[in-house]
Formats: structure tokens, sequence, C-alpha cells
């Protein structure tokens, strides 16, 4: 079983871990990269590609689902655009670092900046014996 640091990226490492995940294989990793408008979210997703990484432009209104309850002061809430790379590799921590600072190096000059990264997973794909 590997150890990984005690930081966010080493957590949701250690999350796929435990929960069964075969770490040697390959995932799909979606890269999140926040952009303060439209215009530089397609910059963005220019510089990106031009680097041969996978993207989506994703616009999200910040309207809280119907029946969702939202604190009055909650930030969480408001239009924003994400640039979405996708890059099918086995989740290692220092590629995942080596990812990050390369898709924020690419993203700031165009306002950007790297927001962390997930793997889409439903319950077919986790082990059966958890």
């Amino acid at each position: 079983m590997t150890t990984y640091p005690e930081d966010a990226d080493g957590a949701v490492l250690a999350n796929l871990q435990s929960l069964g995940v075969d770490m040697s294989a390959p995932l799909l990793i979606e890269f999140a990269v926040d952009a303060p408008d439209e215009t530089s979210a397609h910059r963005i997703e220019k510089a990106l590609v031009a680097k041969q990484y996978d993207t989506e432009v994703y616009y999200d209104s910040g309207e809280p689902e119907e029946g969702e309850e939202v604190e009055e002061d909650e930030e969480e809430f408001g239009p924003a655009w994400t640039v979405y790379v996708n890059v099918t590799m086995v989740p290692e921590y220092d590629e995942i670092i080596r990812i990050q600072a390369e898709l924020d190096e690419l993203s700031k000059p165009h306002g950007g900046r790297s927001d962390g990264w997930g793997v889409m997973m439903d319950e077919e794909s986790l082990p059966d014996e958890m």
C-alpha cells in the first residue's frame, strides 16, 4: 500500500486507494482550470490544446439547483467559467502535481489558475470486495 504526502492531493489519492481502486491502472483524471470570463476561458483552452491537452470549456450560471438550500452569504454560487482537462494516466502523486503546475503556468497569462482535480467513478468501477 502506497503512502501519500499529507496534503489535499495526497488525501484524494489515499482515499481512492482505500476504496480499492487499482492505483497501478490508468484512470481518467479531470483537472479544473478556473477562468475569469468567457474570452479568457477560450484563450486558456487554446494554450492547453497547443500542449496536446484534451479540453472542454464549461460555463456554470451559478444558480443553485431546485430545492437546494443556500446561505445568504455563501460565495459558492455565482457565474463561473472552467476549462476541464481530461488526462488518462496512472494516478501518481508527482505527475498530478506536475500537471497542475503546468496548467497553472499556461493559464496564468490569461487570468486563470489550476483548481484541483478529480476522478469520475461509478459504483460499477469499484471493486466488488469492498
